[in-house]
């Protein structure tokens, strides 16, 4: 059975404003200091997935950009652009469609873009393992992450005990998926034992999940089908403009993963880190003495525990204590740590003003 990857690529990134743009969001920047995020990802399911079998979901205001800086295996046939967002079950259903019209019948590995793993044999070996599984099965797939502190800004997967399976990773059955909890809820899951981070990794049969469109999204799955009768064709772009604003929006948790008992998940161990807000950098770049995590011309006193991004122009902090200040061209933002998920409603605020220039 065919193989390929499914990249979901086309956000905003918002909580990592002002650095993150609607045309320039975060997985298309050099964060870590290696490659863009998007390619990273490429990278990093090299001899699971043949790279040439890389499938991208963007949006029509990223691709140009995309297109010019992907990883070179990447063929631009095998970019999907939404010419509006509809979430994450119309990008995946968009996909598997995509994938089973030019190849019939495959595995389909569904990765965020924006991701850090800092041990990349082991997420390989959890991938292998869960391809197998969905390969030897008719499940829904899932990579869960074994939590490390009560987060509030993962969801989580309630799982059985007792795997089903053992084998070189454990496989359970879900019992639920968790939306984003309050502190003392995240503390509880965490003692709880059997609790995961939501990673957002999926694996499954294109079969499989569109039997699943077919029974929990119907008129998501019915409204949908006509471009993959128009895709390869001259139509397709005029089609896809037609239908894609009609779409439901809709999230495939909510859609599908929470309403299916058809689904499994592994427990991974792999330095994972969704760089989903400013906070997040301490995955990939340690605080120094003070805490601080500099990556700016910077002169300080007296300044701790503080996330200090910039563009070359100096930036001095005298008493500053737990705040991230990041400094682009146009855009300057400086917020407590402790509210970093908050960034988002200043992009929202943006939109409402009327400042789209800053977006």
């Amino acid at each position: 059975m065919n193989k390929f990857a499914t990249i979901l690529a086309g956000g905003g990134g918002t909580r990592f404003w002002p650095l993150s743009r609607q045309e320039t969001p975060k997985q298309l920047l050099n964060i870590s200091g290696n490659d863009i995020m998007l390619n990273d990802t490429i990278e990093r399911f090299k001899g699971i997935i043949p790279q040439e079998n890389t499938v991208i979901v963007t949006n029509r205001s990223q691709a140009v950009l995309l297109e010019s800086i992907m990883h070179s295996s990447v063929s631009k046939h095998n970019i999907l652009i939404e010419p509006v967002a509809r979430n994450t079950a119309a990008s995946i259903l968009f996909a598997a469609l995509s994938i089973e019209k030019s190849h019939g019948d495959s595995l389909m590995v569904v990765l965020p873009s924006d991701h850090h793993i800092t041990d990349e044999e082991q997420f390989r070996l959890t991938l292998d393992e869960a391809c197998t599984v969905a390969m030897e099965s008719d499940k829904i797939v899932t990579i869960g992450i074994k939590p490390t502190f009560a987060s509030t800004g993962y969801g989580y997967i309630a799982f059985d005990k007792e795997p089903i399976a053992s084998r070189p990773v454990a496989v359970y059955e879900v019992a639920e998926f968790v939306e984003k909890p309050n502190f003392q809820k995240a503390q509880g899951y965490l003692s709880s034992g059997n609790y995961l981070w939501n990673s957002g990794i999926f694996i499954w049969k294109t079969s499989v999940i569109i039997d699943n469109f077919k029974r929990y999204l119907p008129r998501l799955y019915k409204t949908m089908l006509p471009i993959s009768v128009y895709l390869g064709t001259e139509q397709e772009e005029e089609i896809i403009n037609q239908i894609y604003p009609t779409l439901q929006n809709i999230s495939i948790d909510y859609g599908i993963l929470e309403r299916s008992d058809e689904v499994v998940v592994l427990s991974g161990q792999f330095g994972w880190n969704d760089i989903g807000s400013w906070d997040a950098l301490g995955a990939i770049f340690p605080p120094d003495q003070s805490g601080n995590i500099i990556k700016a011309n910077h002169m300080g006193i007296d300044t701790r525990n503080s996330i200090i991004y910039g563009n070359g122009r100096l930036i001095t902090t005298i008493g500053v204590d737990g705040f991230i200040i990041a400094d682009t061209d146009d855009a300057l933002l400086i917020c407590p740590k402790d509210d970093a998920q908050a960034v988002k409603e200043i992009v929202e605020l943006l939109k409402e003003k009327g400042m789209t220039e800053y977006i």
